[in-house]
């Protein structure tokens, strides 16, 4: 694990001391009642919280586990206490600039204002941590299309997607009542589309046995994501990255799950099929790129099996850019089914407008796209949000945890 950097560190320390300098100001300032027991008890709270900075800044992984969890909850704590402070302070610091410019007014609203705004906030980040996290939700999807084989009318598949394990270290409840989920659904495949992990396969371990247990009739099928390659491990030595992988590899052997690493399945059924390909991370930069779509199935026209062919094909790529740069404009790829966007883990629905911070990076962020290619063929893209997180354990406003539901139908 990267140690944070110094003037990260000085910059958080310095911001910490500023924040809690200028509320203690406006409790000098406008507090009537208790007043030292009110100094008194902010004072003792931010010693608390500058002592949790230095931990942060002192923190680093344990050698042998190197596990991220105490260093993702310390910051997490930290954001969800400085994140309101910050927002009362603007408020209040507004309030101050107001009644400084009308002289004769003696109250400064922006206290009024900054105290429930920011109350709401530190209580909407909890929530997304002790609530939304926790909360499955299941999108049902149709996809439609005369390509679609008889055989295969009504033949319903569950995606999930993004379960960085890691997040959760040894407590296996989500991930078991998730397996009991998708088992519930009675799907006829399964397939995952990337990121089991954070930074290295053996946070895999504790969840083994409750990932064994998923079942489908076709059977159980996964891509690689970013996260899955041991890119954000510093390793001492490359051969290190290589067992690591190794182990992933073996490890979704061991569990019954299919590994396909540029490659392709027909799945048959009453004479009829269709192409299930399955890429490596396709990333755009800074994300690595091993994925090779005409590795896994032909572009060449001239070939009985390519990527322009008539059969129904769907495609697992973690990267939805994957579909957006190259899938949609070179091929007449049916579906692909992505991930890896977690919608940033934050959206709201607005009267019906979805919105995510994660519109700003992926053109295709949640849900299902369309998109017809130079030769008038569609082909579709539906991206899950995922069902875990990294970087912060929480979730917000209608971001929970995902599972799709795709039935396909003839048209």
């Amino acid at each position: 694990m990267r140690n944070i950097p110094a003037i990260l560190m000085i910059f958080i320390f310095i911001f910490t001391l500023l924040l809690d300098s200028y509320i203690l100001w406006d409790i000098v300032s406008y507090c009537r009642r208790r007043k030292k027991l009110c100094i008194g008890v902010h004072v003792a709270i931010s010693i608390l919280f500058l002592g949790l900075v230095i931990a942060i800044a002192c923190w680093h992984g344990d050698s042998e586990s190197r596990s991220i969890i105490p260093l993702m909850w310390m910051l997490y704590v930290y954001a969800s206490v400085y994140v309101p402070k910050l927002i009362y302070c603007i408020c209040s610091g507004i309030g101050r600039l107001f009644k400084s410019i009308r002289k004769g007014r003696k109250i400064n609203y922006g206290i009024y204002i900054g105290a429930p705004v920011s109350l709401i906030v530190f209580i909407f980040m909890w929530w997304g941590t002790l609530f939304s996290r926790n909360e499955i939700v299941v999108e049902n999807v149709n996809i439609v299309s005369d390509k679609v084989p008889s055989a295969f009318d009504g033949y319903r598949i569950v995606q999930f997607s993004d379960a960085h394990v890691g997040t959760w270290g040894n407590d296996t409840a989500f991930v078991s009542r998730l397996v009991d989920r998708i088992n519930s659904m009675k799907p006829e495949l399964i397939v995952f589309t990337g990121d089991i992990v954070n930074r290295e396969t053996s946070e895999m371990e504790p969840f083994l046995r409750i990932l064994s247990r998923l079942h489908a009739r076709d059977g159980v099928y996964s891509v690689l994501g970013n996260h899955d390659y041991g890119d954000y491990m510093e390793w001492q030595f490359a051969s290190e990255r290589d067992s690591n992988n190794a182990l992933m590899a073996m490890w979704q052997k061991q569990i019954g799950w299919n590994l396909m690493n540029n490659d392709r399945k027909y799945i048959t059924h009453n004479g009829d099929s269709i192409v299930l390909i399955g890429i490596e991370n396709w990333g755009e930069p800074p994300f690595h790129q091993y994925g090779r779509l005409t590795d896994a199935y032909p572009l060449c026209r001239d070939s009985v099996y390519n990527l322009n062919d008539e059969r129904f094909k769907i495609l697992l790529s973690h990267n939805p850019e994957h579909w957006n740069r190259e899938v949609s404009k070179i091929t007449n790829v049916d579906l692909t089914l992505s991930g890896h966007t977690h919608a940033m883990q934050m959206a709201f629905d607005i009267f019906g407008y979805e919105w995510s911070p994660s519109k700003w990076r992926y053109p295709q962020w949640k849900g299902l796209y369309e998109r017809e290619n130079e030769n008038g063929d569609t082909t579709r893209l539906y991206v899950n949000i995922g069902c875990g997180e990294v970087g912060i354990p929480a979730r917000f406003g209608i971001a929970y945890p995902e599972l799709t539901q795709i039935t396909l139908k003839r048209k």
